[in-house]
């Protein structure tokens, strides 16, 4: 394991966050065992799991930085990127798709100026894009955090960008 000596630790994972978790992992008996707990807890904390924290996480309890990694890649709940506080989801699946969802993706990046797997420069949403979020019947439909919204517009789906944007 390659010993750094400088904590790259990038800005934004201010100290006392990082005290924070480093606080929950001295807690632990098997730190080793407890990693996917560690990364909710990180992740939790910094609302994202960059490759600085995931270098100080494998430091902390002595494990290569690729074992950290790698369940950080594998595990769909992890993010790498830093994400904005709503996320909004657009269904592309099938039943969205031919009702319209080519549309309701456009004018949500147009809205948000972004692209999928980005977040807006106000931190406010970031934009994905899902095979199929269980909503067919409301074709076609995006989530926004835990909600649904069924039979999107270009009008409907600025309406919705707008009451999270509190306007």
């Amino acid at each position: 394991m390659e010993i750094i000596k400088e904590n790259p630790v990038h800005k934004l994972l201010t100290d006392d966050k990082l005290a924070e978790l480093d606080a929950y992992i001295e807690s632990l008996d098997d730190k080793e065992g407890m990693l996917i707990h560690i990364l909710h807890k990180g992740q939790s904390i910094f609302g994202y799991l960059p490759r600085e924290l995931q270098l100080h996480i494998a430091r902390k309890i002595r494990v290569p930085a690729s074992k950290v990694f790698g369940v950080v890649s594998f595990y769909h709940y992890f993010t790498e990127t830093r994400r904005g506080e709503h996320t909004i989801s657009v269904c592309m699946g099938t039943a969205c798709f031919v009702k319209g969802a080519e549309t309701v993706r456009e004018t949500l990046k147009r809205e948000l100026k972004i692209g999928f797997e980005e977040t807006t420069e106000d931190n406010k949403f970031t934009l994905k894009e899902v095979r199929c979020i269980g909503a067919c019947g409301l074709a076609p439909a995006i989530m926004v955090d835990d909600k649904v919204f069924g039979h999107m517009t270009e009008e409907t789906v600025k309406t919705v960008i707008n009451t999270y944007r509190g306007e």
